[in-house]
Order: C-alpha cells, then sequence, then structure tokens
C-alpha cells in the first residue's frame, strides 16, 4: 500500500457535476440530487482502504452533525474493481448498509469523476459552498492508523462550521493521506 496525498484543487474551482450509480437504491444520483443549501461534501472513499477503514466513524459523526444543518453529503468510490473485487458495487451496497451511511454511496464506474476532481486518494475530502465554489479540499483531522491522534473531524469540522456561520474558510489546510485510488 504507496501512502499518496491529495492533489489539492484549487481553491474557488466550480463543482464538477456527475450523474452515477446510488449502490444502494440502484438509482442514478446527480450533484444536484445531493447538494445542501449551506454546502455539500463530496468524500471519495472505497471499501478496503485502511484509511478509509479508520474515519468511517468519524465521516458518519461529521454528516449528522451537519446534514441537519443543511450540508449535503456524498461519498463517490472510483476504483477499478476488476483488481479490487472488495470494491465493487455489490460489497458497496453491502458496506453503506452495514454501517448505515447517512449519505449515498456511489460508483465512479469510467473513473471520469474522480478526474473532475482530480481526486488522488483514499479518503479525499471536497468541501463546496452554496454557490458551488470549492472552499476546502484536503484531510479530515490529523488521524492516521497507528499515529495514536484521536479522530475529531477537527479540519474538515472547522471548514463547514465556517461556513454555517457565513465565515470565510482558513486557505491553510493539509492534504488527505491515503491509499491511491486504484486507476485502470
Amino acid at each position: 500500500m504507496a501512502l499518496t496525498s491529495s492533489t489539492m484543487l484549487p481553491l474557488g474551482t466550480k463543482a464538477p457535476a456527475f450523474s452515477l450509480l446510488n449502490t444502494v437504491t440502484g438509482n442514478i444520483d446527480s450533484y444536484a440530487d445531493v447538494r445542501g443549501t449551506k454546502g455539500t461534501i463530496i468524500m471519495f472513499i472505497c471499501n478496503h482502504c485502511p484509511f478509509v477503514l479508520h474515519v468511517n466513524e468519524e465521516i458518519i459523526r461529521v454528516a449528522h452533525d451537519y446534514r441537519i444543518l443543511g450540508f449535503g453529503f456524498v461519498a463517490i468510490s472510483s476504483n477499478d474493481v476488476a483488481n479490487y473485487p472488495q470494491d465493487s458495487p455489490q460489497k458497496m451496497k453491502q458496506l453503506a448498509e452495514s454501517l448505515n451511511y447517512p449519505f449515498p454511496y456511489l460508483y465512479d464506474a469510467t473513473q471520469e469523476v474522480a478526474r473532475a476532481y482530480d481526486a488522488a486518494c483514499t479518503p479525499d475530502f471536497y468541501v463546496f459552498d452554496s454557490g458551488d465554489k470549492l472552499v476546502y479540499r484536503g484531510q479530515l483531522d490529523d488521524s492516521r492508523p497507528g499515529n495514536g491522534i484521536t479522530l475529531t473531524g477537527r479540519s474538515l469540522r472547522e471548514a463547514l462550521d465556517a461556513l454555517q456561520n457565513n465565515k470565510q474558510v482558513s486557505t491553510v489546510q493539509k492534504p488527505s493521506m491515503g491509499c491511491g485510488i486504484k486507476w485502470k
């Protein structure tokens, strides 16, 4: 497993549109379907990455805490399922249901959405404001598997709190780190 960092899409970038398979419902969900009135959080994750497994509980807590405030959340997996069958849509559905994800878990079969977002790793987090402009990209917090730092979601929560309170999101942002997206 090679440790990969976020590529840090430029702040101010307009949210790339998408229409992807919702692995739980079987429907096609678009950016407009998951968009929140206060902001939208796009998370690139997968089933097998130990960095994602490490943060799953906290991303669920963050989604529960902020969805009620008008934020939309969505998780997307873009991994090559031919070589990583544990990330298949069927397995994604099983994981989403077992963890009771409070957000759609979408499958990016062509990997075009990951490329549009310049996603590089799992987990990778993107926050767009109410005008769909990128205001945050990077890590959930400083916790990583085995580093002994408690999961808090601090980095992501600070960005969401700033949006919630109509304040400027800090431009000092740390890249996320995790498993590289498994490209075809």
